[in-house]
C-alpha cells in the first residue's frame, strides 16, 4: 500500500460523514449561486450590469431577480437607463414592472415623453399604461352611443318637432400628461351625446340637419369636450342620421286629448251642478206646495169658527159653495180640448 491509501484507511468514520455534509452544502451553495451567476453574466454581457450582491439581496427582499434583470436589459438596449432600485421599489409597491418598461420603450420609439415617475404613477393608478401609449401612438375610435349600453342611437328633437336619430364616431388619442386623474371614455361618450342633442335641438328644422350633418360634428368639437379627460379628441364624425317620429304631432295630439278630457270634465261638472240646482228647486216647490196645503187646511176651521161666532150664515155658505162650483165648471170647460 502506498501512503495515500494508508492515510485514507486511518480517517475515522465521523470524518467521512463531515466531509459528505460539507460536500452537499457546497453543492447546494453552488447551485444557488449558479443561477445568480447566470443572471449576473447575462446582464454584464448585455451592457446592463447588476452586481451579484444585488441579485442575492433581491431574493431576500422577495423580488424576482430574473424579472428585474430582463427588464433592465430591455430598457438598456433601447437607450433607457432605469436603476434596479427603481424597479424593485415599483415591484414591491404592487406595480407591473414589465408593463411600465414596455410602455416606456414604446413611448421612446414614438418620440413621446414618458418619464419613469409618471409611468409608475399611471401603472399604480390601475391604468393600462401599455394600452395608453399604444392609443397615443395609434388613435382609437369610440362609438357614441356605446353599443354595450343597449342604445343604438342618440335621439333628439329639432324645433319643428321631428325626431332625429344619430350615430357618431369619436376618434381620440391618449393624453399621457392627463392620464392620472383624467376622466375615462364614458365621460367622452356622455359629453358628445349631450352636444349632439343640444345641436339638433337648436336647429330650426330637421331638414337643415340632414342637409349638413357635419354641422353637428363642428359644433360639438368646438365645445372642448375633452377638457379634464385622459384623452384628446381628434375628430367627431356623424356616421348616420335617420328621421324618427313626429314628436311635435304626438305632443299636440296628446295635448288635444288632454284638453278634450278637461272640457268633458268641466261640462260634466256643469251638468251635475244643474241637476243639483233642479233638485233644489223641486224641493223648494214641494216645500211651498206643502205650505199651501197647510194654509188650505185652515179654511174649514175658519168657516166653522165663523159659524160659531155668528159671522157667517147658512145662505152665505151656500152662495160661496155655488161660486166655487161655478169656478170649477168654468175651469173644466177651459181645460177641455177644442
Amino acid at each position: 500500500m502506498n501512503n495515500s491509501t494508508l492515510f485514507l484507511l486511518t480517517i475515522e468514520p465521523w470524518a467521512w460523514i463531515g466531509l459528505a455534509v460539507i460536500a452537499v452544502v457546497g453543492l447546494i451553495f453552488l447551485l444557488i449561486i449558479g443561477q445568480y451567476v447566470q443572471l449576473w453574466l447575462q446582464a454584464w454581457l448585455s451592457g446592463a450590469p447588476v452586481s451579484l450582491l444585488d441579485l442575492i439581496m433581491m431574493r431576500l427582499r422577495k423580488v424576482n431577480p430574473s424579472l428585474i434583470v430582463l427588464n433592465r436589459i430591455s430598457a438598456k438596449k433601447t437607450g433607457l437607463e432605469i436603476s434596479t432600485q427603481s424597479m424593485e421599489a415599483h415591484f414591491l409597491a404592487g406595480g407591473r414592472v414589465t408593463n411600465v418598461v414596455r410602455a416606456m420603450i414604446a413611448a421612446e420609439k414614438a418620440g413621446i415623453e414618458l418619464p419613469w415617475d409618471r409611468a409608475v404613477a399611471i401603472d399604480l393608478a390601475g391604468r393600462d399604461i401599455v394600452d395608453a401609449v399604444n392609443t397615443s401612438v395609434m388613435p382609437k375610435v369610440i362609438d357614441c352611443p356605446n353599443p354595450a349600453s343597449g342604445k343604438q342611437t342618440i335621439d333628439a328633437v329639432a324645433k319643428d318637432g321631428i325626431q332625429l336619430r344619430a350615430k357618431a364616431r369619436v376618434t381620440v388619442r391618449t393624453n399621457i400628461s392627463r392620464l392620472v386623474g383624467g376622466a375615462t371614455e364614458e365621460t367622452i361618450i356622455a359629453r358628445v351625446g349631450e352636444g349632439i342633442i343640444s345641436t339638433i335641438g337648436s336647429a330650426l328644422d330637421h331638414k337643415s340637419v340632414l342637409e349638413n350633418p357635419d354641422r353637428i360634428s363642428k359644433t360639438v368639437l368646438a365645445k372642448g369636450l375633452d377638457s379634464g379627460t385622459a384623452f384628446e379628441i381628434l375628430s367627431i364624425d356623424i356616421a348616420d342620421v335617420d328621421v324618427g317620429e313626429n314628436i311635435g304631432a304626438q305632443l299636440q295630439a296628446a295635448q288635444a286629448e288632454a284638453d278634450t278630457k278637461r272640457y268633458q270634465a268641466q261640462a260634466e261638472q256643469r251638468r251635475a251642478l244643474a241637476v243639483a240646482q233642479e233638485a233644489e228647486h223641486n224641493a223648494e216647490a214641494q216645500k211651498n206646495r206643502a205650505i199651501v196645503i197647510l194654509a188650505e187646511a185652515e179654511i174649514p176651521r175658519a168657516i166653522a169658527e165663523s159659524f160659531r161666532n155668528g159671522h157667517l150664515g147658512v145662505m152665505d155658505y151656500y152662495r160661496m159653495k155655488n161660486v166655487n162650483a161655478d169656478t170649477d165648471m168654468r175651469s173644466s170647460i177651459g181645460k177641455s180640448p177644442s
